[in-house]
């Protein structure tokens, strides 16, 4: 495999520290000079791996002030099965839910459907914001067959569904069926993402196996658009 060019090289080398946190969201970079002394590149060199990156929308050039890390869109990966909490676990940042309905239900014919089970047998049905730095992010409805999870409680909700379904009720989680929709936000959801409803968001609808292929949960995610990309590899078959 060909060498990367040095500027690419840089430019990765910047990532991983902004991963790792040791340049912070908001702060400025080392100064240009900072940078090719810490590298032992050209002023030319810096310039490049910089320039890729304000380009690529991680970094943030302020005429007169210098180069700022850019608040990133959080990387949605599709192929990993991970919490709302798990997903933000690379920034420095305070998670939390807002619960706003816990309740038992009847499934409707629908529902039933998609959690495999009979038609008006009991579920909970869980809405809730969930809040990165006081800046709501989703909007979560999920649907939980009430015999699996006999002692889910509000409390649990406010905290990680996942935590409690794999260290709690030690069940295994296996995978889950998405669809990735876009759409123009209902006025609660807009409201609720502090939002204009003409903007466009990402709805995710999710069925969500256990390790013996038991469906667990359904639930309808709305993603903000400005804070989430969704990330798919498509591999070509031969004919």
């Amino acid at each position: 495999m060909a060498r990367l060019p040095m500027y690419r090289q840089i430019a990765d080398a910047i990532r991983e520290k902004i991963s790792a946190g040791e340049y912070k969201v908001g702060e400025a970079l080392p100064t240009e000079a900072q940078l090719r002394e810490t590298y032992s590149v050209s002023r030319v060199t810096v310039r490049q791996a910089i320039k890729l990156l304000v380009e690529s929308g991680e970094l943030e050039s302020k005429q007169g002030s210098g180069t700022y890390v850019k608040e990133n869109k959080v990387n949605y990966d599709i192929y990993h099965q991970s919490s709302f909490a798990e997903k933000w676990s690379h920034l420095d940042s305070v998670i939390r839910s807002d619960v706003l309905a816990f309740e038992v239900t009847s499934a409707s014919l629908t529902m039933a459907e998609n959690l495999n089970i009979a038609e008006g047998d009991k579920v909970f049905y869980v809405k809730r914001v969930r809040y990165v730095d006081e800046a709501p992010i989703t909007v979560e409805e999920t649907w939980l067959p009430t015999e699996m999870f006999p002692d889910l409680s509000y409390q649990v909700m406010q905290g990680s569904k996942y935590d409690f379904i794999e260290n709690t009720k030690g069940m295994v989680i296996d995978r889950s069926e998405q669809e990735i929709i876009p759409v123009l936000p209902p006025k609660e959801i807009a409201e609720l993402l502090v939002i204009d409803p003409n903007q466009p968001i990402i709805e995710k609808r999710t069925r969500g196996h256990l390790l013996d292929d038991t469906v667990f949960e359904y639930s309808r995610n709305y993603f903000k658009s400005t804070d989430y990309k969704f990330t798919l590899v498509a591999k070509r078959h031969s004919p």
